[in-house]
């Protein structure tokens, strides 16, 4: 049994071999703004991929700029995508994507405008699960086409997927083969980060070293600039290393409304009036308009919701969270 779904990357992993062993590694300050970053690095017609999980660790930033830039017919890694993909849809920015988790924000809602997009017909999609996705990007990683998995086997999303049914050479026993994934464009939010590139994820990683060995082109953002001694006196910290990274962006607070681990928890009183504007189409054009084409940066995004003084507060209650949860 083969998937019917469409394959939207590369998946040659010689051709991107070529490619990652052209791209330049020399240690050089990549420090930059958001808009520059998305200027210079993601075109119409690129597939990109979003690091973090979710509503967790999303680099919020970039991608109301993708949205502001007006970037259009864009793939997408729908890999347990939430709020980012909200985001996405919003400006109709990508017309294909790869589907483990989408559109539904866990028990805060169902996004109305956001279903609606992918109900339209204007985005052609392929299924995968979550594992699946995972290992596509970890195919990737290891500069194979493809690696074999039993996950899928007996499935609906199998048959919506672009997997391929095989036989072990060893034992005959029946796998699915899922291709490589290779994205354009990378954007992953991190806790630190020094001026050239090396990153250091506290906490769970979901997918994000994989996707960032996969990826072209990979936009770091970050919570805080550091100097390099950081790493260089603790190399354990690296948790992305500077030749993968094309450029670094300090954001504080760069993953709201979302959370970010030990630091901010997420803003759950905005994420409900976006769901909300989302009931009506007026109403959400107009959301839109105040927060984000209305808005020339991120900065100008959080001081219209509450500034400082939200943060601060989202930043305690992300610090009781952790301490309850550890007692």
């Amino acid at each position: 049994m083969d998937g019917q779904g469409r394959i939207f990357t590369e998946i040659d992993p010689d051709r991107m071999r070529e490619y990652f062993r052209q791209k330049p590694k020399k240690m050089v300050n990549k420090v930059t703004t958001v808009k520059e970053a998305v200027r210079a690095l993601i075109n119409d017609g690129d597939y990109i991929a979003i690091g973090g999980f979710g509503g967790v660790r999303i680099p919020t930033a970039v991608l109301h700029e993708i949205v502001r830039q007006g970037k259009r017919n864009l793939g997408f890694s729908g890999h347990t995508a939430t709020h980012d993909c909200q985001i996405l849809a919003a400006g109709k920015c990508f017309n294909r994507c790869d589907i483990a988790y989408v559109i539904g924000l866990e028990a805060r809602g169902i996004p109305k405008m956001t279903r609606k997009y992918f109900e339209s017909g204007e985005v052609e999609c392929t299924e995968w699960t979550n594992a699946a996705m995972t290992w596509r990007l970890k195919a990737a990683a290891m500069g194979v086409s493809f690696i074999p998995v039993r996950d899928m086997l007996g499935t609906d999303t199998a048959i919506y997927s672009g997997a391929k049914e095989i036989t072990c050479p060893f034992t005959g026993k029946k796998y699915l083969a899922v291709p490589a994934l290779f994205p354009d464009v990378a954007i992953i939010h991190v806790h630190e980060a020094d001026i050239y590139g090396n990153s250091d994820i506290k906490g769970i990683l979901v997918s994000d070293v994989e996707l960032a060995r996969a990826t072209k082109r990979v936009i770091i953002t970050c919570e805080r600039l550091v100097p390099t001694e950081s790493f260089r006196n603790d190399p354990k910290k690296t948790t992305i290393p500077y030749y993968l990274v094309d450029c670094v962006i300090e954001v504080p607070y760069g993953s709201y409304p979302g959370n970010m681990p030990y630091e901010y928890y997420s803003d759950e009183e905005h994420l409900a009036e976006w769901l909300q504007a989302e009931e009506d189409p007026e109403t959400y054009r107009l959301f839109l308009e105040k927060y984000i084409y209305g808005t020339k940066n991120f900065e100008e995004y959080l001081e219209l919701c509450g500034g400082l003084a939200k943060m601060q507060k989202l930043r305690r209650l992300e610090f009781l969270i952790n301490r309850e949860g550890g007692n």
